[in-house]
């Protein structure tokens, strides 16, 4: 005899044989149970999932007839598979159940042949029933006279149909039939059905090789089949994991694993390693870029999750290693690699090097910078705001043009007296280098903080000359310069802010640079300076109707609430950023007047010399 291949060898002849489509079982065996068993049927799905094999199936409950002295003649849900009537169908021999190619049975003359034959009696069985596979496939004209066939068949006839593309079915065949939908068996059912498949062959394997089979079919359990026919003609009677991956030229769990890690990590290096290691063995580059993309689609639901049950179709051993990969990874770095290389997977797959584009897509992924909390950005963005206003808001009267007194606010006496030039040569201790020259000179504070006198006595009083404590004071200047908020009112807007600060922290810190003109529970209104940067982020209707609810959780009561834009008043008034920003300058000149006192940095300016140049404080 002929070798039969495993699909059709153990292709299921029940019902319950059925694997991962219990829905159409289940819906199909109750129907036959109650005798309400409809005349056509529209089996749709993707390839290997099941279709023709119910369709089949379908075919013996209905024709079956029992065996010789059996009381079971009628129709039945689990068939006997003895009688000829299963035997025949089996075989595919019965003459009054036909299979058709719909790809070749698709003109109008091959189903005016059928029609004609549908008033007679079937030969031997209980029904005539027509399977037609591929059935999208008819012309137009073919669907058209099927209409009425397909409406009011005789009693004994039924038609089962299967398409892989129920979309190019027409609506009026779709309105005539009862539509199952067979499902992507899930990958687990796969490796369960394999592994007695295997075990009813005699054949020993381990997890690895079965995951892997499991994997690589995609939900149909025919390419499953096939591909296990494909392997143990390889592997003979035993068949491990790094064999199966090596003929069906896929990466392993544990190689896809380990470039997971190393992306996770950073490790470009290691990326690379792993990729010449799969290169130089033949692997096909696209297909494993597929599969790391599932893998880390994977990390990220396991990371979401902290229940992923059927979310997470993988064998216990992978699941555990995914799980414990996603344990020490942020959920918002994850969620961005995942996009990355979904973005750069088409450009693997349609590289004319499919090696060097993976190989720059993970290593561009894994120098990725980090990422940066938005309450940080918006920081910069404050100090970038003070910095540019600053020199405007601290002029003196328009006594003189404002490109005077812009040039009087930059070029203060200090500069001259701190030319290095100009001092006696000494040896020099500095913390850090000197950066960012040019954005200092337009911060008196950055260029008082850079130089110190000498510690000898008579520079502190040559190096503090009249004017400087009218330009010490610059940074603080326009916080101390305005009209002062009471502390009743600051103490309000804090407590609302929190609220804002709750859902939507981005609008809490827009709203800081407001101030409150007026703050009650019957009234508020914000005043913006001019050209705020701020005032469109936090003065749409969304934003002012959460501003709203926060202020009735304070007051017990929703006051009204309005907005002053270029507001002179409220360029002459203290607001939260800026008083936040005096305290945070305060802490930081405070902390950097300590380290200047450390005894240590005394000790090394008096024994070596030394003048100190800079100080920098630490991040944090």
């Amino acid at each position: 005899m002929s070798y039969v291949v495993l699909a059709r060898k153990w292709r299921p002849m029940r019902f319950e044989d059925l694997v991962g489509q219990d829905h159409v079982a289940r819906t199909l065996g109750n129907a036959i149970a109650a005798g309400r068993v409809a005349h056509a049927f529209l089996f749709t799905g993707v390839r290997g999932v099941g279709k023709t094999t119910s369709a089949r199936i379908l075919a013996k409950a209905l024709n079956c007839i029992g065996e010789p002295g059996s009381p079971n003649a009628g129709p039945t849900v689990s068939p006997c598979l003895k009688c000829s009537a299963c035997a025949e169908i089996t075989a595919g021999t019965d003459v009054d159940v036909r299979e058709i190619d719909g790809a070749s049975y698709n003109g109008v003359d091959e189903v005016r042949k059928l029609q004609d034959s549908l008033p007679y009696r079937p030969a031997r069985d209980r029904f005539k029933i027509f399977i037609v596979d591929e059935v999208h496939m008819l012309s137009q004209s073919a669907w058209n006279a099927f209409l009425k066939t397909l409406e009011e068949p005789p009693p004994h006839v039924k038609f089962i149909f299967a398409t892989t593309e129920v979309h190019k079915v027409p609506v009026t065949i779709l309105s005539r039939v009862q539509r199952f939908d067979f499902k992507l068996i899930p990958t687990q059912l796969i490796a369960e059905r394999l592994r007695h498949v295997l075990a009813e062959e005699k054949i020993q394997s381990d997890a690895q090789a079965v995951s892997i089979l499991a994997r690589e079919a995609s939900g149909s359990m025919r390419d499953a089949m096939s591909l296990l026919d494909q392997v143990i003609a390889w592997g003979g009677s035993t068949l491990s994991g790094e064999d199966v991956a090596r003929v069906l030229g896929v990466a392993s769990h544990q190689v896809l694993h380990d470039v997971a890690s190393a992306l996770v990590a950073g490790d470009p290096v290691r990326c690379l390693e792993i990729t010449a290691q799969l290169a130089n063995q033949g692997y096909d580059m696209p297909h494993v870029a597929r599969d790391l993309l599932l893998l880390l689609r994977d990390i990220v639901v396991a990371k979401v999750c902290a229940e992923p049950g059927d979310l997470l179709d993988l064998a216990d051993e992978e699941k555990r290693d995914v799980q414990a990969l996603a344990a020490r990874s942020q959920t918002d770095d994850l969620v961005r690699l995942h996009q990355g290389f979904s973005q750069g997977f088409d450009e693997v797959v349609k590289a004319a090097h499919p090696r060097a584009a993976l190989e720059m897509l993970l290593v561009r992924l894994a120098r990725r910078p980090p990422l940066v909390p938005i309450d940080d950005l918006l920081g910069r963005l404050n100090a970038l705001e003070r910095r540019l206003s600053a020199p405007a808001r601290a002029a003196p009267a328009p006594a003189r043009p404002p490109s005077a007194a812009t040039k009087s606010e930059f070029v203060a006496p200090e500069f001259p007296e701190r030319q290095p030039r100009e001092q006696p040569p000494a040896r020099e201790v500095q913390a850090a280098p000197v950066e960012n020259r040019e954005e200092r000179r337009a911060r008196p504070e950055a260029v008082r903080l850079e130089l110190v006198p000498p510690p000898t006595p008579p520079a502190p009083a040559s190096a503090t000359p009249g004017p400087k404590p009218a330009s010490a004071g610059g940074s603080e200047a326009p916080t101390s310069a305005r009209a002062p908020l009471s502390e009743q009112v600051v103490a309000d807007f804090r407590a609302i802010l929190d609220k804002v600060r709750e859902s939507r922290p981005e609008l809490a810190a827009f709203l800081e640079h407001a101030v409150p003109l007026e703050l009650g529970p019957r009234e508020i209104l914000l005043g913006w300076e001019p050209k705020s940067m701020f005032a469109s982020q936090a003065s749409d209707k969304e934003s002012l109707a959460v501003l709203g609810r926060a202020a009735h959780a304070h007051y017990g009561q929703t006051p009204h609430i309005t907005c002053e834009f270029e507001s002179q008043r409220a360029r002459g008034t203290q607001n939260l950023a800026l008083l936040d920003s005096a305290a945070r300058e305060q802490k930081t000149r405070a902390a950097i007047q300590v380290a200047r006192q450390h005894p240590r940095i005394a000790d090394a300016v008096e024994i070596l010399g030394a003048r100190l140049k800079d100080v920098k404080l630490a991040e944090g």
